[in-house]
């Protein structure tokens, strides 16, 4: 294991905070179960659902074949007879076999019944790259996700978010796309899990760090390499101030436009390619909203337009501190 209890509450790993999660989901409500790939006796890849199967049974921790069009088919069976289950997607790379239920009905089926149906399940998907994975392994395919209107996504990006998030998700009566960064999954923090706490909802982006110069807009696996970026910057005297979304539909504009406001300038990081990725949205709206306030053109730091590359290239794909301050530099010279 790797928590451990402290004085201010209990100190998880990312990946731990969703197995704390899932499990009082599941004490709470015998109607929410778990499926996917090897998520039973083996715990899943990452062991996010690790010892659930054994506190739980195997009827409502199922391991399944490997078909995630059968998977997400069953799951919205389940939906629709009451259930609440949680769908792990083992990687990134291997939702698309699922897709066409997703968008055509997963997405659909609210609108389709004139909201008399709703499907109150959560797909998880581990995401983004950095762990050296082969191919298929390592996606950021949000957009697609983003773009089928009637899916709520929502991408955490510490251990005290995935625990609470995915309580609110799998609480949720719409459908909710839950991205983990998978290069985040052992990164621990201390998660206050007593029932007096109050979590922030779901789709409320947060100020990770306040700033005055620049805005840097990032979720799930870029939100501590803008961290970084920001804690290296204010050693030279420039101060950003880094918004994690949180919620990426619905999104949180009422946070992000105040921080641009704010500051008059807007970097937007992500992993996905640049061309029609979540940034592009972003920028869209931002410069409809804030353009009198704007001082430079929204700028977007994001992997190339290629696919992913192999392992030992994956690092000069993916957006580091470098990047991210080149991003921030370039804001600041307009």
């Amino acid at each position: 294991m790797t928590t451990t209890a402290s004085s201010t509450g209990t100190r998880l790993t990312l990946a731990k905070g969703i197995t704390a999660g899932l499990r009082r989901a599941m004490e709470n409500d015998p109607k929410v179960l778990v499926m996917g790939e090897d998520v039973g006796r083996l715990g899943g890849v990452f062991r996010v659902t690790e010892g659930l199967q054994k506190d739980f049974g195997e009827d409502r921790v199922i391991d399944t074949p490997l078909a995630e069009s059968g998977i997400v088919g069953t799951a919205i069976g389940l939906a629709l007879r009451g259930y609440r289950p949680v769908v792990e997607i083992q990687f990134d790379g291997f939702v698309y076999p699922a897709f066409d239920h997703i968008t055509s009905q997963v997405a659909k089926m609210y609108a389709r019944s004139l909201g008399h149906v709703t499907l109150p399940m959560v797909i998880r998907i581990p995401c983004g790259g950095g762990i050296g994975a082969v191919e298929h392994h390592s996606e950021s395919n949000e957009s697609y996700f983003l773009h089928s209107a009637g899916l709520r996504v929502v991408a955490c990006s510490n251990a005290e978010d995935s625990y609470w998030m995915i309580q609110q998700a799998v609480a949720t009566d719409d459908p909710v796309i839950f991205f983990e960064p998978k290069r985040r999954y052992h990164d621990k923090m201390v998660v206050d899990t007593s029932a007096s706490a109050a979590p922030r909802g779901l789709y409320e982006a947060v100020v990770a760090r306040p700033g005055e110069h620049v805005t840097v807009a990032c979720y799930g696996p870029m939100v501590k390499t803008c961290l970084q970026a920001a804690e290296a910057a204010g050693q030279e005297g420039t101060s950003i101030e880094v918004v994690d979304l949180r919620g990426l539909n619905p999104l949180d504009t009422e946070t992000l436009f105040a921080s641009v406001r704010k500051t008059g300038r807007l970097v937007v990081v992500h992993e996905a390619s640049q061309f029609l990725g979540f940034g592009a949205e972003i920028s869209a709206q931002v410069t409809q909203e804030c353009f009198y306030h704007l001082e430079a053109p929204v700028l977007r730091v994001t992997g190339y337009s290629t696919p992913y590359p192999a392992s030992k290239l994956e690092e000069l794909f993916l957006p580091d501190l470098d990047r991210v301050l080149d991003g921030v530099d370039r804001a600041l010279a307009y």
